[in-house]
Formats: C-alpha cells, structure tokens, sequence
C-alpha cells in the first residue's frame, strides 16, 4: 500500500470527488434556502453565490479532514484516497486551501462585508474541528456551529434573527450527527443512537411547529409537517437500528443518512416558512441524493 506521501501522479477526477465527499454537498443548499425563505420570505437571485460559496467551504472542509486524518485512516480506513495512495496528502491540503479561497471569494464577491462577516467564523469553525477539535469535546459543537452559520448566510443581514431558530435545529441535528461519527469503526455505547435519535425526534418535531416569519398557513403546516416525518422515517430509521445492534456498520450507515436526511429537515423548514416551491425542489431532490451517495459514500 501507498504511503500517504509518496504518490507522485494527478489524481483522477473520481478520486478528488471521494476526497470531498461531492453527493454530501447537495446537503448544503437546502442551508441557504432554508436561511433566506425564514429570514425575508423570498431567496434573492445572488442566493446562488451564497449557495456555491458555502459548498466551496463544505468541500474544503472535507479535503481538509482527510488530510488532517491520514496517519488514522491508515490503520482505520485504508481504501480513503490519501491512505491508498490514490490521492498525496499535499494534494488534499492544497484542495482544502483553494476550495477556502473560493468559497471566501464567493462570499465576498455576493455579500461583501456581511457576508463575510457569517462566512470568516464558518470557515474558522472547520477549519478548527479539522485539525484540533475533532476528538475533543468541543467537537460536536463546533461542527453543529458551522451548520447554524450556513443557514444564517442564506439570510439577508436584516432577516438573521429570523432565521435564528432554523439555524439552531440544523445545528441541533448536526450535533447529533457529529456525536455518532466519532463512533464509526469501533461501534458506540448502546446508549449513544437511542439518545442521538431522542434528539432528533425533538429536531423534527420542533420543525414541524416552528412558525413562519409572517404566515403559517394550513399548507404551510402540512408541507413542515410531511418533511419533519421524511426526517424522520430515514434519519430515525437509522439511528433504531445502531440503537439495537450499536456496530460500527449500523453506526456508519445511520451518520451517512443523517447527512443527506438534512435535506427533508431542511424541507420542513423551508415549507414552515412558506417556501413551498424550494421546499418541494429540496424533497424531490433528496432520493437523488441518496442513490448518489450510494456511488460516493459522504462520511
């Protein structure tokens, strides 16, 4: 087997895309979606920038925890791309980097100066929860921090108090999310998924009474309502099943689908807040993502 240096030649494009996770990435738009429909009611056109900014940052973050990760992936997870040889270490720090650039660039290309001021702590918190707070218990935290941001970038500057409370349930459900990963290869405490999944089920039922930014109507109610119970029939699903046999396999499958089971908490959100229409795309989007994910794993 390759050492994680010593592989000299350009990685192919499917090896890149296993180091950034690229399925895991359709999990981040329905964040700026969420954020803007809470805050103003209406995304605005530039919301695309935002959009493609904070999946620049997603990406680089993933790039950068393979890199940050390669000497335990060796002995843990030797088919990543780093550990196999597919991929140089240095090759996965300088993704990380240009992905960074691009994704700050973005921001400030689309927002300016308030939109870097949501887009310079995001990227501080992963690049923090790669290469320092990972395993300590602060880590959770911050990766449900970062998520909390991503949904106040979709927000305009006036409208972040709104979306407040649909950036705390992503976070909510990325502290859950987070809390299981590090329990992957060895398996978790039996007591771990019944309480993640203890949470999750407060996360959806949170969403689906959360009122909008001006109206809650019957529609509105019932599209929450029927994406808090998508949340629920996949990412809850997963987490009984680690919460009966905790293995490392059932542990891992229940982190891979809580990832894309953002996508109809996020579904949930956006229709609470009467945005029927991105919530409808983000619902029909979310099986896409799955069968992708079956291809690219996202954890």
């Amino acid at each position: 087997m390759h050492g994680p240096n010593d592989y000299h030649k350009s990685p192919r494009l499917a090896d890149l895309a296993q180091l950034i996770r690229l399925p895991a990435a359709l999990s981040v738009p329905g964040d700026i979606l969420a954020g803007a429909v809470a805050g103003t009611g209406t995304p605005r056109p530039r919301i695309i920038g935002t959009m493609a900014s904070s999946i620049a940052l997603y990406w680089a973050g993933m790039a950068l925890n393979d890199y940050a990760d390669a000497t335990v992936d060796a002995v843990e997870r030797p088919e990543r791309p780093i550990p196999s040889g597919r991929v140089a270490r240095r090759t996965a720090l300088a993704t990380a980097c240009g992905l960074t650039a691009a994704g700050l660039g973005l921001a400030a290309l689309t927002g300016g100066r308030r939109a870097l001021g949501v887009a310079l702590p995001l990227t501080g918190l992963v690049w923090a929860y790669d290469l320092g707070l990972k395993s300590t218990p602060a880590g959770p935290a911050a990766m449900a921090g970062a998520r909390a941001l991503n949904v106040l970038a979709g927000a305009e500057p006036g409208g972040r108090t709104s979306a407040l409370p649909a950036a705390l349930l992503v976070g909510a459900h990325t502290y859950t999310v987070t809390a299981l990963s590090r329990h992957e290869i060895s398996g978790a405490p039996r007591a771990l998924p019944a309480t993640t999944l203890a949470g999750s089920t407060a996360t959806a039922l949170a969403a689906a009474a959360l009122p909008g930014v001006r109206r809650r109507s019957r529609a509105a109610r019932i599209g929450a309502a029927v994406g808090a119970l998508g949340y629920l029939a996949t990412y809850g699903t997963a987490q009984a099943r680690a919460a009966r046999e905790p293995s490392g396999a059932n542990v891992r499958t229940a982190v891979g689908t809580g990832i894309m089971s953002l996508m109809p908490l996020q579904a949930s959100l956006t229709a609470g807040a009467g945005g029927a229409l991105p919530a409808g795309v983000l619902a029909l989007a979310h099986p896409l993502a799955r069968r992708l994910a079956r291809k690219v794993s996202p954890t």
